[in-house]
């Protein structure tokens, strides 16, 4: 979180089998101080942090999306309109959503509200290894703009919060129709993401392959 005040982007991403607790440990139990997941624990921390610094004006912007079946979709659209948002890059706005809606928000309260109604529009469906397996990645994304007060520079930095959908291994989860096909794409964008980590970690590699998955390419 610190990294993003520098102008980086960071990632923190929650990985496991179905039904292991990735949602659980993203969000935690709205309310209830004591089980606070990582996002909202990120965005107190964030606000926190804005609040001591005095020599910057900062501007707050949040995005949720899930990626399901290949398809990006916009989980704060309440037109439920927005399900195959395509990414762009930009030399300026880097790699981003086109389309996809952006709160500008002011507080930690306000955001965490997005969250939990985001969420709520999240495809989940029961298997037989979990009664509510989330079937796609949900990734909620924080832009934090900072404008120095006293020579006007700006950064701006971005915190990518992501919880990943659970590997699965079909006979145990009893996956059929549609959830097979569900399935099938994320084990292979889950494979994606497996394949990068391994090729960014590997000094002798020469290829990083992003464009694999829209997740990896996110």
């Amino acid at each position: 979180i610190e990294d993003i005040f520098n102008g980086y982007y960071a990632t923190v991403f929650a990985y496991g089998q179905t039904g292991s607790g990735k949602t659980f440990t993203m969000e935690g139990v709205a309310g209830d101080d004591n089980l606070k997941g990582i996002i909202p624990r990120a965005v107190e921390h964030l606000f926190d942090r804005i609040g001591k610094q005095s020599d910057s004006e900062f501007t707050v912007a949040v995005s949720y999306v899930e990626i399901y079946m290949e398809k990006i979709r916009d989980l704060l659209d309440k037109t439920k309109t927005k399900t195959n948002l395509d990414i762009r890059v930009d030399l300026q706005r880097g790699v981003y959503v086109e389309g996809a809606t952006e709160v500008v928000v002011g507080g930690d309260e306000e955001m965490t509200k997005l969250m939990e109604a985001g969420s709520n529009r999240r495809h989940v469906s029961a298997t037989g290894m979990n009664e509510e397996s989330s079937r796609s990645h949900a990734i909620f994304m924080l832009t934090i703009a900072q404008k120095n007060l006293s020579d006007s520079t700006i950064k701006t930095g971005k915190l990518f919060l992501v919880d990943l959908a659970g590997s699965e291994m079909v006979s145990k989860t009893g996956a059929k129709d549609q959830r097979l096909e569900e399935a099938k794409q994320i084990n292979k964008s889950l494979s994606a993401l497996g394949n990068v980590i391994k090729a960014l970690t590997d000094n002798k590699s020469t290829y990083v392959p992003y464009r694999d998955s829209k997740l990896t390419r996110m």
